[in-house]
């Protein structure tokens, strides 16, 4: 465990939708990288991780549109984005043209 500083802790898990693609990403990099690729076991186990990471983040939405939770946070609302009424999950403009 890592103890509370304000120096981020590399080791930590990435806690958002962000950071889980932002690893994802370095992942293929690391894959590609023909002088020193990754492990491909070490790829496969991030890769299984983050399914699992993201099944989850799955259910979360699935839960928030039953009961109009904001979640944990895992995955951002746009700082814009528009505050519904509970049952309600999206909006859609019609604008005429002319």
């Amino acid at each position: 465990m890592s103890e509370n500083n304000s120096a981020p802790d590399k080791a930590a898990p990435s806690r958002t939708i962000a950071d889980l693609r932002s690893v994802l990403f370095d992942t293929l990099a690391d894959l590609r990288n023909k002088e020193s690729p990754m492990d491909i076991d070490r790829a496969r186990a991030i890769s299984e991780v983050a399914g699992r990471v993201i099944e989850s983040a799955k259910v979360e939405v699935e839960f928030c549109k039953v009961t109009g939770d904001g979640g944990t946070g895992f995955i951002e609302a746009p700082v814009d984005a528009p505050k519904l009424p509970p049952g309600v999950t999206g909006i859609k403009r019609h604008r005429l043209a002319g």
